[in-house]
């Protein structure tokens, strides 16, 4: 579940619960709100966790420049027909 969707259902969860006084037969409108504010904060959370796992993987990366030897080479070319 992304960042954006975990939100969007605890936006939804808690105008549900707080904001809408509906008497409806067979459930409960609130109910339904916290149900969807948990399961937004569980998704949240994981969200979260996910993204501060693949930041800490990412920055363990060391690149190294080869360079260039003697009698080697190097130049640029340059494509002028590229806008």
């Amino acid at each position: 579940m992304s960042l954006g969707a975990s939100l969007f259902l605890l936006a939804v969860g808690a105008i549900l619960t707080f904001a809408v006084e509906v008497e409806a037969e067979g459930f409960n409108i609130n109910t339904i709100g916290i149900i969807l504010m948990v399961v937004g904060g569980i998704g949240l959370l994981l969200s979260l966790m996910w993204m501060q796992r693949s930041r800490s993987a990412g920055s363990r990366t060391v690149v190294r420049e080869e360079e260039p030897r003697a009698g080697r080479v190097v130049r640029e070319e340059r494509r002028d027909d590229v806008l």
